[in-house]
């Protein structure tokens, strides 16, 4: 069997597309340039999935985030170690004067990750942005989220002048794998103390054990849906054996429920998760959102609630859209 088939008998096309939900949810901000977030819901037997990747990305690629909204849904997820997981507040690529603004939606927090590198903005605003997140949070750890949005010499240089509100770690500061090897390595070299952690190169490359073998991170940052599950992340950190940050790919609740499933299965979790991101949204499916309280997301299930999948339902072209994908994907998932 493939690494990334599911890893529970995958339901008829029929079954699926009978229990399916197509939502399109506003932002209160705008992130990574979308204003609404559309996801297709769901119900299994045993819960709720959630299937929403990305509309650029291919089937193939899509069929990792149907395998993980099967699990949901069909299998059920892995017994928890904790029932409290600690979570950043996300602060997307806004002005600086914004920060106060977007931070008060996540209560208190221990932990702040930002988005830097957004196309047509300048060092300078990622700069301003940080010391805004520093100046209301003195004591906060500071991450910052690049998407490979920087080539090897701009994020050291940035990294370098960002560093000196005291980094945490650095997400996906360049693109390659390679990329990230030299940066991590030119910062050693020059003793920036900041840590480099790949997301997109380890759930969007066909091998995501590949950073670890080329010594290019000093932690991952996993995603429940695009890896294709719980159980599949959780395999992939055992075998990388680096610390895990758990994030989300800015789900509604039925995802985030997923993504905390996932921290609270690993062995060690040493760092705050990027589960808080239900914040950013204006609306959501469930009445009992997963929103981050005293720092923290308690475990729990999550339905979805009929009125708000009618309120929020997507307009019948979008929802078209998203039923013809969920065809195309399952017979992709099916063939592996």
């Amino acid at each position: 069997m493939p690494a990334d088939a599911p890893s529970h008998p995958l339901p008829s096309l029929d079954r699926l597309l009978a229990s399916a939900h197509v939502v399109s949810l506003p932002m209160r901000v705008t992130f990574r340039g979308i204003t609404q977030r559309e996801a297709l819901l769901l119900e299994g037997p045993l819960g709720w999935g959630e299937f929403c990747p990305f509309p650029e990305y291919g089937d193939a690629e899509a069929s990792r985030w149907l395998a993980s909204a099967v699990e949901a849904g069909w299998q059920g997820f892995p017994t928890p170690l904790r029932s409290v997981i600690p979570v950043n507040a996300t602060v997307p690529a806004v002005s600086a004067d914004r920060v106060p603004e977007v931070l008060a939606r996540f209560g208190r927090v221990d932990a702040v990750k930002i988005k830097v590198a957004e196309r047509g903005q300048t060092l300078d605003d990622d700069a301003a942005r940080v010391a805004a997140v520093r100046s209301a949070l003195p004591d906060a750890a500071i991450r910052v989220d690049a998407n490979g949005g920087w080539d090897v010499p701009t994020a050291v240089a940035a990294l370098t002048r960002l560093s000196a509100v005291g980094l945490e770690y650095a997400e996906q500061p360049v693109p390659s794998i390679e990329g990230l090897a030299e940066v991590r390595r030119q910062l050693r070299a020059a003793g920036i103390p900041v840590l480099i952690a790949a997301d997109e190169s380890v759930r969007k490359e066909e091998d995501p054990l590949r950073v670890a073998r080329a010594g290019a991170a000093d932690l991952i940052v996993v995603k429940v849906a695009p890896l294709g599950g719980v159980r599949r992340a959780l395999d992939i950190v055992a075998q990388a054996g680096l610390p895990a940050v758990v994030s989300s790919a800015l789900d509604t609740s039925v995802g985030i429920r997923a993504g905390l499933a996932l921290a609270a299965s690993l062995p060690e979790l040493p760092y705050a998760c990027g589960l808080g991101t239900v914040s950013l949204l204006a609306a959501d499916v469930t009445r009992d959102s997963l929103v981050a309280d005293d720092g923290a997301i308690r475990l729990r299930d999550v339905t979805a609630d009929a009125g708000l999948l009618e309120e929020f339902a997507a307009p019948a072209d979008r929802r078209d859209w998203w039923l013809d994908r969920l065809r195309r994907v399952h017979a992709s998932l099916a063939a592996r």
